[in-house]
């Protein structure tokens, strides 16, 4: 009889197309034996799901909610997933949700917010628009969850906004670009009161600690001028608060071959 284990390592990684990273996902499974894989910007469409070579990593327990060329979330677990559902917000049938019950009754909402293109101004730039409303609808959603103490919930994902001055390279210089202008922060600060989520990232690294997951393709050398943000976020309940720990950013994935823009961010979870 298999001993249930006593922790979980979890991750989160916006792997930008992950058939085309399918090596980056085995190797992070492999080096940081991660037992629940929460992916973003999957790119395929549910059948197109490398899930044959998914399963091969040990991780026998996949939900999917995908979408042809564009968005689309993964769960990948080696523990079984015992309910699976997904959400569409804005009206958009856009793959940008899926929330899955793993042991112990633990919900992962895991959730890829949208950019919302270059021009921060919702009259002028629908996207940006969109983005907003994708983050009230969040935060009415989780407002209206009852027992806020009791719920065992966790919300991953690449929600595409870095909050905190020092979630940037340069809070001066990014305060009228998109990711980082008030009113993002402020849609965001929201929907993290919306149920009394904890940031766990910066509870174990508080500012003012830099802290990016982030850095474009369009630098040379990410490594030189390390002009990152802190996009990818891990969130836990109340009830979680005291079981998670031992946040890792894996910043080397970075520059591992043919990279993701974004690295894994890490944690353990006590079950």
């Amino acid at each position: 009889m298999t001993q249930q284990k006593s922790t979980l390592r979890i991750a989160t990684w916006n792997i930008n197309s992950v058939r085309l990273r399918i090596e980056l996902v085995k190797k992070l499974a492999d080096d940081f034996a991660i037992d629940v894989l929460c992916l973003q910007e999957i790119k395929c469409t549910n059948d197109q799901f490398p899930s044959k070579e998914i399963r091969k990593m040990g991780f026998e327990h996949i939900a999917v909610n995908g979408q042809k060329g564009y968005h689309g979330v993964a769960t990948l677990s080696r523990i079984p997933i015992s309910k699976t559902s997904r959400r569409s917000f804005c009206g958009k049938e856009d793959s940008r949700h899926i929330v899955t019950t793993l042991a112990d009754d633990i919900d992962i909402h895991n959730f890829y917010v949208p950019a919302g293109g270059d021009l921060p101004d919702r009259e002028k730039n629908e996207k940006f628009d969109h983005k907003l409303n994708f983050l009230t609808e969040m935060n009415n959603w989780f407002s209206h969850k009852k027992t806020k103490k009791k719920n065992k919930l966790m919300l991953v994902g690449d929600l595409n906004i870095a909050p905190l001055e020092n979630d940037v390279w340069s809070h001066k210089q990014l305060l009228k670009v998109v990711s980082h202008t008030p009113t993002e922060v402020e849609h965001l600060t929201d929907v993290m009161k919306s149920h009394d989520w904890l940031d766990v990232t910066r509870k174990e690294m508080p500012e003012p600690e830099q802290v990016f997951t982030w850095w474009s393709y369009r630098s040379a050398d990410w490594t030189k001028n390390d002009r990152g943000r802190r996009l990818d976020h891990i969130w836990v309940s109340p009830a979680l608060a005291d079981r998670a720990r031992d946040i890792e950013v894996v910043r080397a994935a970075r520059s591992w071959p043919r990279p993701s823009d974004h690295a894994p961010v890490l944690m353990t979870l006590d079950i």
